[in-house]
């Protein structure tokens, strides 16, 4: 039958739109008639029909929600300023409360790493000499424990935070906000994967007692740097911001080593001080951190966005808040995670995803960035197409494109910014997360690196409170 037949079988010509499967528009296509084909899945989240249907009626009011978060977090510049103790910058901060990674959990829902930072940070502030009473501790109800982010403050992994831990002062000058977080420890046997050991112990106080008074003489040498910028430059160079932050970790070095022989310090402290960061490729990992969390606060707040200012996991759960839905937390599972392992090491080694780090995917960075990044790959698996892919996907959740943080690979396009929790729930497709991998076991510490989704159930009852809340 020819196309003129099929035309007059209804007496006029066909005009033919193809929703979803591929194969129905092809096959039309090779016989002549014109095919618009529809972007369109059906939602991905059981049930969620009826609260996106609700969701589009107030499409207006949200797009315009979502225009300004993203609008704040694109105006966002935020600035190292210095160093202080983390018991005199975060509120209500004491020996006995202790800060933790991802959403609120309880001691005895904490996974092995998390109990192990735990256990070293108690220790760590001398509450007890040993791992025995330390845990005797944790568990009798005599400590407090909240998220670093309910205090304005993120960390990696475990993301432990105790009082008298030296963290970076970041502050948005463009909106006044501050974040915080610690000082990084290196790769392996760290406190942040759940180690607590004499060595632990030791490169901590380092950190608190040494490296600390160099950083904040420098900065005052130096004064407020500017990490948007830095980090636009690491990306240019190579990194993404999560698992590769070597140009980074160089380019802030560089800053600093001119300023350091001329600050009043003991020679010696201060090429240890060098030495670490240069052989620490993480180290400005927690600068991108605390820089994306003061960069989605700016965002958090505001009433009727669907953007996703927060993404955390605590190795038991992953948590999600939104733009305009408040300090709630919404959770599922903690993921999987999909990865190389370190010698000795296999996936029956591994806890489940962990760390505040995920803020750099929030803001573009991070597995939003890998097209940046090609040899990522190499530390947490795939091929570089893959790095490049997984960019191209993260385009399809989000609400804007960065307008700071480009992609040569991709034509110097802004990464994607903005996660909208309702294309989640509608297209299926989830945040791009690539991290660590913290042993199952308290003590152990790093076991590899790999890729991981997070859970679906989140974005979905983000989106049905969002819908709720706006009636």
């Amino acid at each position: 039958m020819s196309a003129a037949d099929r035309s007059g079988l209804l007496g006029r010509p066909l005009q033919v739109a193809n929703a979803g499967v591929e194969l129905f528009a092809g096959t039309l296509s090779q016989q002549g008639v014109p095919v618009e084909r529809i972007d369109w899945l059906p939602p991905s989240a059981a049930g969620s029909e009826g609260t996106l249907a609700r969701l589009a009626a107030l499409e207006a009011r949200i797009a315009k929600a979502n225009d300004q978060a993203v609008r704040r977090m694109q105006e966002a510049k935020p600035m190292l300023i210095g160093v202080g103790r983390a018991g005199e910058l975060l509120p209500d901060l004491d020996r006995h409360t202790l800060l933790h990674a991802g959403p609120p959990i309880d001691w005895p829902d904490m996974s092995g790493p998390l109990r192990g930072a735990v256990l070293g940070a108690i220790i760590y502030e001398g509450l007890a000499d040993d791992p025995g009473t330390a845990e005797r501790l944790a568990g009798s109800g005599a400590l407090r424990f909240a998220p670093c982010h309910e205090r304005g403050a993120v960390g990696p992994m475990a993301g432990v935070v105790s009082a008298s831990m030296p963290m970076w002062i970041v502050e948005n000058v463009t909106h006044g906000n501050r974040a915080y977080c610690t000082f990084n420890e290196g790769l392996g046997k760290v406190l942040r994967y759940g180690a607590f050991d004499a060595e632990v112990q030791e490169r901590l106080h380092w950190l608190a007692d040494s490296l600390a008074p160099v950083m904040s003489a420098a900065l005052a040498r130096l004064g407020p740097l500017d990490l948007r910028s830095l980090i636009a430059q690491a990306l240019q160079m190579g990194d993404e911001g999560h698992n590769r932050n070597r140009a980074c970790t160089s380019l802030f070095l560089r800053q600093l080593a001119p300023l350091l022989p001329e600050l009043a310090l003991p020679s010696a402290q201060l090429a240890r001080a060098a030495a670490f960061i240069a052989a620490n490729d993480h180290f400005t990992l927690n600068l991108t951190m605390p820089a994306g969390k003061a960069t989605a606060d700016a965002a958090a707040g505001t009433e009727a966005s669907s953007i996703v200012v927060a993404m955390a996991r605590n190795g038991t759960e992953f948590g999600i808040r939104l733009a305009g839905t408040g300090q709630r937390w919404f959770t599922g599972p903690a993921g999987v995670i999909e990865g190389l392992y370190l010698p000795g090491f296999g996936p029956g080694d591994a806890n489940r995803d962990i760390g505040d780090s995920t803020i750099t995917e929030t803001i573009g960075l991070g597995g939003f960035a890998m097209a940046a990044a090609p040899a990522i790959v190499s530390f947490v698996g795939g091929r570089p197409e893959d790095a490049v892919s997984a960019t191209e996907s993260m385009y399809e959740i989000c609400w804007a494109e960065s307008s700071h943080y480009q992609i040569p690979a991709l034509s110097f396009r802004g990464s994607p910014l903005g996660i909208d929790c309702r294309e989640v729930v509608h297209t299926g497709v989830l945040p791009f997360v690539n991290t660590g991998i913290a042993s199952r076991e308290p003590g152990v510490g790093q076991v590899g690196a790999g890729l991981v989704k997070p859970p679906l159930e989140a974005f979905a009852a983000a989106t049905a409170a969002l819908a709720e809340e706006l009636g």
